[in-house]
């Protein structure tokens, strides 16, 4: 079960080991939303994502025996990046399975840290590889089917609360679902009130797919930008999830996601991934259907993203 208490516990573990990332007043972006907005500026947490938050929680409560045998983690980037930077904090031997449409810095950061990084050519490759290694007896951290795992991202939710108060509308982006489950249970533990609302891009919306058949659904190739968001799969614990907390889950095409890319970097001088920017994508399409009080806070999930890379999305989905 994950729940505010089993959030909070996880808050306390791993308080030591994370930022306290700033939640910030986005007068700008409220101007053009016509509403106050905030952000949670996760991108800078450790390897430059939220992701660190539930590889710590994991990776603490590892046994002795389990340290010395390492773990195994698959990712798109950012739980790559998050394991192999926990791993060498804590002093364990870590493997990162990656498809080989990883952005190259994030392979390059991996490795930076002392993993060893394998690429396959699918990330449904990657996870049956990491699931090979685990039965050889190094412990999987899954990126979100893992209630320690979603609990510790969860944690982010209670520092936004602390923050920003008044909030009346959260927007965070769904890969596999770990982190808005954590979000939403954290939030409504605390203010039922509010409404949690994810979203996806366009070739990378396992979780739209998995509640439109009421069942997860393999997505057999991913081909949006937001490699980060490529979860082949989503969970049954992470769909009945969102289902239960989510109020909907909104699919933007890529171009808008580089358009929000581009509003970020202008109008609140930070560098977002795509898996962080489309919640402002988001926000936008939500701008008509929020009451006139709302108060919007933005789930900024990560900024690992090279400027050559915007350059090439700009060139491409925008021009």
């Amino acid at each position: 079960m994950i729940t505010l208490e089993t959030v909070r516990a996880a808050q306390s573990r791993i308080a030591p080991y994370v930022v306290r990332t700033p939640t910030v007043a986005q007068g700008r972006l409220g101007e053009l939303l016509g509403r106050p907005v905030v952000a949670k500026l996760e991108l800078l947490q450790h390897s430059g994502s939220f992701k660190a938050r539930g590889a710590f929680n994991r990776m603490l409560g590892l046994s002795d025996a389990e340290r010395a045998s390492g773990v195994v983690a698959v990712s798109g980037g950012n739980h790559g990046l998050a394991v192999a930077y926990v791993a060498r904090e804590l002093g364990i031997p870590a493997t990162v399975i990656m498809p080989s449409t990883t952005p190259a810095g994030s392979i390059a950061g991996a490795r930076a840290d002392g993993a060893e990084v394998v690429l396959t050519d699918t990330i449904a490759e990657a996870f049956a590889t990491a699931e090979r290694e685990a039965d050889l007896g190094r412990l999987l951290v899954h990126p979100f089917d893992d209630p320690l795992v979603i609990a510790g991202q969860g944690t982010l939710a209670l520092e936004l609360l602390e923050d920003a108060p008044d909030t009346t509308d959260v927007i965070a982006s769904i890969g596999g679902g770990g982190m808005i489950s954590g979000v939403a249970t954290a939030i409504h533990g605390l203010r039922p009130d509010i409404r949690v609302w994810g979203v996806e891009t366009v070739g990378a919306d396992a979780m739209s797919q998995a509640l439109a058949a009421g069942a997860p659904v393999q997505l057999d190739v991913i081909t949006s930008i937001a490699k980060t968001l490529g979860a082949p799969a989503v969970s049954a614990r992470t769909l009945e999830m969102v289902q239960a907390a989510v109020e909907e889950v909104l699919v933007v095409p890529d171009a808008e996601t580089v358009q929000a890319i581009e509003v970020l970097a202008q109008r609140s001088k930070i560098m977002t991934e795509p898996a962080a920017a489309c919640t402002w994508s988001a926000a936008l399409r939500l701008r008509h259907r929020l009451p006139s009080d709302a108060r919007v806070a933005l789930v900024i999930c990560g900024g690992n993203v090279s400027l050559d890379d915007v350059e090439r999305w700009r060139r491409e989905l925008l021009s």
